[in-house]
C-alpha cells in the first residue's frame, strides 16, 4: 500500500479537527480541492475564506464548488494570502496552505517566503485554541526550497509552550517530495 501524499494526509488529519460551524481559510485556493474539502466539513453554519491571486483559479474553484452545491459556504478573496488579516477577523479553526504554483497554470506565478510568512503570522493570531495550521511545502521549483526553509524556520520558532508542531516528509526519494507541516495552537493554562 503506498503512503498517502502530503495533501491527502493533511485532509485526513484536519477531518477530525474541524467541527461543523467552524470558520476556516484556504490560503491558496488553486483548483479548489482544499476549498471543497473544507466547505464539506464546515457545513451550512460554517464559513470558508478562499484566497488566490489568480482570477482564473478562483473562477475554476467557484465552478467546482457550485457543481458540488457548496459555493454558498465560501467567501472568495481575489488577492494574496498575505492580506488574510485585512480580510478576515473571524476566529479560525484551521488555515490550509498548499504552496508553490497552480498545477496546470503559469509556473512563474508562485507563492513566496515573504507573503507566506506574513500570512502564517496572521493565521497564528486568528487561530482559536485547538486550531490547526496546515502547510504543504514544495521544494522542486525555483524559489520553492527557499520558501520551504523560511516557513520551517518560522514554524520551529513558535513558542513550544503554546504550539505543537510536526513535519511529515517522505524519505529516500530522488526528487524532493512535498512535505507537510502542521501546527496546533495549544490551550493556555490559567
Amino acid at each position: 500500500m503506498p503512503l498517502p501524499r502530503a495533501t491527502t494526509l493533511a485532509h485526513r488529519i484536519l477531518a477530525d479537527q474541524i467541527p461543523e460551524g467552524s470558520c476556516v481559510v484556504d490560503a491558496t485556493v488553486g483548483n479548489g480541492h482544499d476549498t471543497e474539502f473544507l466547505a464539506t466539513l464546515v457545513g451550512d453554519s460554517g464559513r470558508v475564506h478562499g484566497f488566490d491571486v489568480q482570477l482564473a483559479a478562483l473562477q475554476s474553484a467557484k465552478e467546482r464548488l457550485r457543481a458540488a452545491g457548496l459555493d454558498h459556504r465560501v467567501r472568495w478573496h481575489h488577492g494574496g494570502h498575505e492580506s488574510l488579516a485585512d480580510q478576515v477577523d473571524d476566529p479560525l479553526r484551521a488555515v490550509m496552505f498548499n504552496l508553490g504554483y497552480l498545477p496546470g497554470g503559469d509556473h512563474a506565478l508562485i507563492t513566496t517566503a515573504a507573503t507566506t510568512l506574513r500570512a502564517c503570522s496572521s493565521a497564528s493570531v486568528l487561530l482559536v485554541e485547538g486550531g490547526v495550521l496546515s502547510i504543504v511545502l514544495y521544494r522542486g521549483h525555483p524559489g520553492g526550497a527557499e520558501e520551504a526553509q523560511a516557513v520551517e524556520t518560522w514554524i520551529l520558532g513558535l513558542d513550544a509552550a503554546h504550539w505543537s508542531v510536526a513535519r511529515y516528509s517522505p524519505l529516500g526519494r530522488r526528487r524532493e517530495a512535498p512535505s507537510l507541516l502542521l501546527a496546533s495552537k495549544e490551550p493556555r493554562l490559567a
